[in-house]
């Protein structure tokens, strides 16, 4: 397969600014990462990622830096606001025209929705999107979709369901994107009140077969790929929303009974009560797997972003 793009000094903000080809093309980058994240490399060597984040991650940030120094090179950054210099006040425009001066691309997390853009206006070198509010998660649906790919050997003609906390996910909506470019039925699963955003609806609903559900158990023997996703609790400007919510689904080997054989079940992480820990030793766990392909996936971006691949 030939791809005719480039992702030279390219900002990654949203999936809503790939094409296809793109996505497939990063896909294909990703699986040649593959034995270089085992073994390391220095194509990277001299080069400086900073992290920025502003809210709490795990899983998102040491992949991002175990990415870039199995590629040679180095990373600085700050985990959380509290050390860095926004207690003191400065803004964000002010923080990334600093922090450019120290790193060659930038990873950015925040709290506020639109963040990783603005960001991107004001650096001079690239800024990826880490999560941004409750908007998107770019580099997470792209994880996603590699899974879904080496698990299932294909996106097309796959029977999707998003599950859970489909308004303040990020992670549902950059994967909702992404997903409407091939072709996939999707299943929209949640409490009433934690619809899919109605800009997402919008986007995707011309381009694919789109079912909003409120029942897990009802399409399970349908799916191929079920995306659990956790009740954003700090999303929740109201406390006793979030009561009303919580718990919502759990995904247990009851629910799993009329499963397909091949079917898989991937969730971002964090989880908290909505997959049973009995799930985990089963065939349809890939959730841990994702962790891994984290890695190769944004091996990847910055291999591309940097320019050591073409």
């Amino acid at each position: 397969m030939v791809f005719d793009v480039s992702f030279l000094n390219r900002d990654i903000i949203s999936l809503r600014d790939f094409s296809r080809e793109e996505i497939d093309y990063v896909l294909e980058i990703a699986e040649a990462m593959e034995s270089i994240a085992k073994t390391g490399s220095d194509m990277l060597k001299g080069k400086i990622l900073a992290t920025l984040f502003f809210e709490p991650s795990t899983r998102t940030r040491l992949s991002f830096e175990v990415a870039m120094q199995r590629l040679g090179g180095s990373t600085i950054g700050f985990a959380e606001a509290e050390i860095a210099s926004v207690k003191k006040g400065e803004n964000l425009a002010d923080t990334v025209r600093v922090v450019q001066n120290y790193a060659d691309v930038i990873a950015l997390r925040h709290p506020l929705e639109g963040a990783a853009r603005l960001a991107a206006e004001f650096a001079d070198v690239p800024v990826i999107n880490a999560g941004s509010g409750a908007e998107e998660h770019p580099t997470q649906a792209l994880l996603d979709l590699y899974t879904i790919r080496k698990e299932k050997n294909r996106i097309d003609g796959l029977n999707v369901a998003l599950v859970g906390d489909l308004r303040y996910g990020r992670t549902v909506h950059s994967l909702a994107y992404a997903l409407s470019m091939y072709n996939v039925k999707l299943f929209l699963v949640s409490p009433e009140s934690l619809r899919m955003r109605e800009e997402v609806l919008r986007s995707i609903k011309d381009k694919i077969d789109v079912e909003e559900r409120a029942s897990v158990e009802e399409i399970v023997p349908e799916v191929d790929v079920l995306y659990v996703t956790r009740i954003q609790r700090e999303r929740f400007p109201d406390p006793a929303e979030y009561a009303k919510v919580k718990g919502s689904y759990k995904i247990n080997l009851e629910v799993l009974k009329n499963a397909k054989e091949d079917l898989i079940i991937l969730h971002p992480l964090p989880r908290v009560d909505e997959i049973s820990a009995e799930v985990d030793n089963t065939p349809y766990a890939k959730y841990f797997q994702q962790v891994w392909n984290g890695i190769v996936v944004r091996m990847a971006l910055l291999a591309l972003i940097l320019g050591v691949v073409k």
